[in-house]
């Protein structure tokens, strides 16, 4: 049986509110890939990044869908159901 994603009306039409892991930023530390959240808009680092932003905001706010904000990628992760996903198109 194909994995499903069970959080697909998480998602928003929503833009990133930052272009970098803001963080990082304040912290001082750099990172290696930026995730967006696809519930509020939120960037954060990757899970390749020391800090792991990403990760932690879905730890502390429960948003289970990030999308890839690098050049060229259009998936989706799901940290509920661990699951990648295509960026749906928008017509």
């Amino acid at each position: 049986m194909k994995k499903r994603c069970r959080h697909l009306k998480k998602i928003q039409d929503i833009e990133p509110k930052s272009s970098e892991c803001e963080a990082c930023k304040i912290s001082g530390e750099s990172w290696k890939h930026l995730r967006m959240c696809m519930t509020c808009g939120f960037v954060g680092c990757c899970d390749q990044s020391k800090n792991t932003h990403a990760r932690k905001h879905f730890e502390e706010t429960g948003h289970p869908v990030i999308k890839s904000l690098e050049p060229g990628e259009d998936w989706l992760w799901c940290y509920k159901d661990k699951i990648y996903l295509k960026m749906p198109r928008v017509s």
